[in-house]
C-alpha cells in the first residue's frame, strides 16, 4: 500500500523543487494537499506520478511540475485574491487556496465544478469558491484579482481578464495560434492600460472554450495528454529516416549470424540483456541468441536473471549436473511463474544443459537468480547447509528466523507490521546470521565449499528481503534501490567468485537502462543494476535495451491475479517506440555508442516518453502506469527492436511424459 504522504514529500523534493521552483509557499502548499483526493477512482495509485492524469468529463489534472511553476510565476502571496479559470478537479485552485486570501474558480464543466466543490468541503477549504461558467469572461462581481491563473490554452489573452487584474497584479496563461501548442505567458498590470508580457516558454494545454477563447466544436477536439514543461519542440520529422538508415537488421534466431551481431560487446565484463515486457517471446529467444554466441565464441560463463537465486538454483543444478539438496523444491511456482517457467526459457536451459554436458565441471556455464523474492526458500537452504556443516549454528539460525517465519508466506505484511511498530524486529538476527557464516567461511569452505556461495548468497538474500520488506511501506524509490543493490551486489559476489568470469544479465529494461539518464534516476532518485555497472565496470559493460511497437504479452491486471494474454496498444506518437515504428524496419539491431552514428544519437538525445511493461499491464492507464521520460542513447548502448511481438507460451505445471525425474520444470 502506497504511503501517500510521503509519496508527496518526494513529489515535491523531486518533481518540483528539483526542477528549480524556489518559492518556499507553493512547496509548502504542495505538500499541505493531498493530489489523490483530486483523482477519480482507481488512479490514486498514480496521484503522485510525473505526468497529468485524466479527470472526469474528458478533460485532465496538470502534471504537478506545471501547477507549481504556474503558481511560482504568479508570485501568489499571502492575503491575496486568486482567481482560476478552467478549475477542473480543482487541485491548483487548492494549492493556491493554502497560500492565497481567498480563491474564485471557474469551471465550465458543471460536472466537474460539483465534484471541485465537493472536494473542498471535505477538505475544510473554506476559502476556495467555484462556480460553473464561462471562464473568459471571468468573475466581474470579485474582482480586481492580485493574481490570475489560466489552465487552458486561448488563441490570445482575455481582454476580461486583463481589465480584472488590479495594479501590480500578474496573469499566467498559455496563449498560441493553434488549439494544440501555446507559449506560457505572464501579464503583469502596471497601470490602468499598461501591460508587461514576459514568455516563460513553450508548453501544451487543453483549449480554453469560451467567448473570448475558442469555439465549442463539436467534434472532439485532439487533446495532447501531457502539458510540455517549459522547452522548445524540436522537429523530428527525419529521426524515423535516420533510424532506418543505421539499422542493422536481424537474421532469425537460429542464423548464426544473429549472434555475430553483438560480437562488438564481446570484451564486456558483463553484458546486460534487456527487456520492454516480462511476457514477450521475442525478448527471451533474442536474449538466448545472444547469450549462445557469447558463451560459444566469447567465454561467458555465467547467465544471471531477474529471478530468485533458490529456484534459479534448481535450474543451475540441471544445466550443471549436480544433485538437489533435501529440501528443494521445484522452481518458479509461484506467481508471476511464466516469467521462468515458459517454453522459450526451457529451450535455452535444455541447450545449457547439453553444451556443459560435453565439458568439464570446471568449464561449465552457471545459471544464478539475482532476485530476493522468495523468503522461504532461502532461509530453508540455509538451514539445510548449516544443518550439514555445523549444527549448532543451524539452531542458531533457527531461533534467528524463527522471527520471520510468520510472515514467510506473506512478507508483505513483516514490512506493515514493522512500520507500525517502529522498528525492525527481525533485522540483526538475520544479519548477525550472515555475518557468522562469512566469518567461519574458512571452515565451511573446507567442508562443503561447493556449496558455501550457495548457502551465503541465501543468507544475503534474507537479510536484504527483511530491509526490502520494510522499505517497501516507506516509498517507492528505497525498496527498488534496496532491490536493485542486491541484484548487482549479488553479481559482484559471483564475478568475485571466479576471477575471469564473465557475465551475461537478462533483466527488464528498467534494471537494464542506466537510471541515472532516465526519469527513475532524475526525478526519482532510483538506481538500477545498469547504473551500478557502469559506475564499476565502467567501459567493460555493455547494456542493450529492447523494445516493440505492437502486439500480445502474457501479463496480469493485478498483483497475483491470473496470467491473461492481453493485446499491446500501439506505441504513442510522442515516444522512441513511434520513432522506431516510422522508421518501417521490422526487426533490428541499433548501435547507440558515441561516435557510432552520430547525427541520429544527437537527434535522440532530447528526452522522450519509453514503454515499460513488467507483469502487470493495464493499457486503460497506460500513459501513467507504463511511460517513462528517458534519454535513450544515454540510457543503453544498443537498442533491439520488433515491431510486432507475441505472448511467451507458459509450460504445462506437470511433468511430461518421459522427462527424467531431475528435470526442473517438472513438478
Amino acid at each position: 500500500m502506497l504511503d501517500m504522504l510521503h509519496a508527496r514529500e518526494l513529489m515535491v523534493d523531486r518533481q518540483v523543487a528539483r526542477r528549480g521552483v524556489r518559492d518556499s509557499r507553493v512547496l509548502g502548499a504542495m505538500r499541505e494537499v493531498p493530489r489523490e483526493v483530486f483523482v477519480p477512482d482507481g488512479l490514486q495509485e498514480f496521484a503522485y506520478e510525473d505526468s497529468p492524469l485524466p479527470i472526469e468529463a474528458g478533460q485532465t489534472i496538470s502534471q504537478p511540475y506545471i501547477v507549481a511553476a504556474m503558481l511560482e510565476a504568479a508570485k501568489i502571496r499571502p492575503g491575496d485574491k486568486v482567481l482560476e479559470v478552467g478549475a477542473g478537479s480543482g487541485y491548483a485552485a487548492a494549492v493556491a487556496g493554502r497560500i492565497a486570501g481567498q480563491v474564485y474558480a471557474i469551471e465550465r464543466h458543471d460536472a466537474l465544478a460539483k465534484l471541485a466543490a465537493g472536494r473542498m468541503r471535505r477538505l475544510g477549504y473554506d476559502n476556495v469558491s467555484l462556480r460553473t461558467g464561462d471562464g473568459t469572461r471571468g468573475w466581474p462581481d470579485a474582482a480586481p484579482f492580485d493574481a490570475i491563473i489560466v489552465s487552458a490554452g486561448g488563441p490570445q489573452v482575455p481582454e476580461a481578464l486583463k481589465t480584472q487584474l488590479a495594479i501590480g497584479g500578474r496573469l499566467v496563461a498559455p496563449v498560441g495560434e493553434t488549439r494544440n501548442a501555446q507559449r506560457l505567458v505572464r501579464v503583469t498590470r502596471q497601470g490602468e492600460a499598461h501591460f508587461h508580457q514576459d514568455d516563460l516558454g513553450a508548453v501544451t494545454f487543453v483549449p480554453l472554450i469560451g467567448e473570448q477563447g475558442w469555439a465549442d466544436e463539436n467534434q472532439p477536439v485532439r487533446r495532447p495528454a501531457e502539458p510540455r514543461s517549459f522547452r522548445e519542440p524540436s522537429p523530428e520529422l527525419s529521426i524515423p529516416r535516420l533510424i532506418a538508415e543505421a539499422a542493422e537488421p536481424l537474421p532469425d534466431f537460429d542464423d548464426s549470424a544473429f549472434g555475430r551481431l553483438f560480437d562488438r560487446f564481446a570484451g564486456a565484463r558483463v553484458v546486460l540483456l534487456g527487456e520492454a515486457s516480462h511476457g514477450t517471446s521475442e525478448f527471451y529467444r533474442a536474449r538466448a541468441a545472444i547469450t549462445r554466441h557469447l558463451i560459444e565464441h566469447h567465454g561467458f560463463n555465467i547467465v544471471a536473471v531477474e529471478a530468485d537465486w533458490p529456484d534459479a538454483a534448481s535450474l543451475d543444478r540441471y544445466v550443471r549436473n549436480r544433485p538437489d539438496p533435501v529440501h528443494a523444491e521445484p522452481p518458479f511456482r509461484r506467481f508471476p511463474f511464466w516469467m521462468w517457467r515458459n517454453t522459450d526459457v526451457e529451450a535455452f536451459i535444455e541447450w545449457l544443459w547439453s553444451w556443459n554436458g560435453a565439458r568439464d565441471a570446471e568449464q561449465r556455464v552457471g545459471f544464478y537468480g539475482l532476485d530476493l523474492y522468495n523468503l522461504n526458500a532461502s532461509i530453508r537452504a540455509v538451514l539445510d547447509y548449516l544443518d550439514q556443516v555445523d549444527p549448532a549454528a543451524a539452531d542458531i539460525a533457527r531461533q534467528r528466523y524463527g522471527c520471520l517465519t510468520p510472515w514467510a508466506k506473506e512478507p508483505q505484511a513483516y514490512g506493515r507490521m514493522a512500520l507500525n511498530k517502529g522498528y525492525a524486529l527481525c533485522e540483526a538476527g538475520v544479519v548477525q546470521t550472515l555475518t557468522d557464516m562469512l566469518d567461519r567461511r574458512l571452515d565451511y569452505v573446507r567442508q562443503d565449499g561447493e556449496r558455501f556461495l550457495d548457502a551465503t548468497q541465501n543468507a544475503r538474500l534474507v537479510k536484504d528481503a527483511e530491509a526490502y520488506y520494510r522499505a517497501m511501506y516507506y516509498g517507492a524509490a528505497e525498496s527498488w534501490n534496496l532491490r536493485d543493490t542486491h541484484m548487482f551486489e549479488t553479481l559482484c559476489a559471483l564475478l568475485d567468485a571466479n576471477p575471469g568470469a564473465k557475465a551475461v544479465v537478462w533483466a527488464h529494461n528498467s534494471h537494464v537502462g542506466d537510471a541515472s539518464k532516465t526519469e527513475m534516476g532524475l526525478v526519482r532518485d532510483e538506481l538500477n543494476i545498469g547504473q551500478l555497472c557502469r559506475e564499476r565496470f565502467g567501459a567493460q559493460t555493455a547494456l542493450i535495451g529492447m523494445g516493440a511497437h505492437a502486439g500480445t504479452v502474457a501479463c496480469t491486471s493485478d498483483w497475483d491475479a491470473p496470467m491473461e494474454v492481453k493485446r499491446i496498444n500501439p506505441s504513442r506518437p510522442d515516444s522512441y517506440e513511434r520513432l522506431a515504428h516510422d522508421s518501417k524496419v521490422a526487426r533490428f539491431l541499433l548501435d547507440l555508442r558515441e561516435g557510432v552514428h552520430p547525427v541520429l544519437r544527437q537527434a535522440l538525445m532530447r528526452q522522450r516518453l519509453e514503454r515499460f511493461i513488467g507483469v502487470i499491464y493495464r493499457p486503460e492507464t497506460e500513459r501513467w502506469s507504463h511511460y517513462s521520460q528517458c534519454c535513450l542513447p544515454q540510457q543503453f548502448d544498443a537498442y533491439v527492436w520488433f515491431d510486432e511481438t507475441r505472448a511467451v507460451t507458459p509450460l504445462p505445471t506437470q511433468q511430461r511424459p518421459g522427462v527424467d525425474d531431475t528435470y526442473p520444470f517438472g513438478l
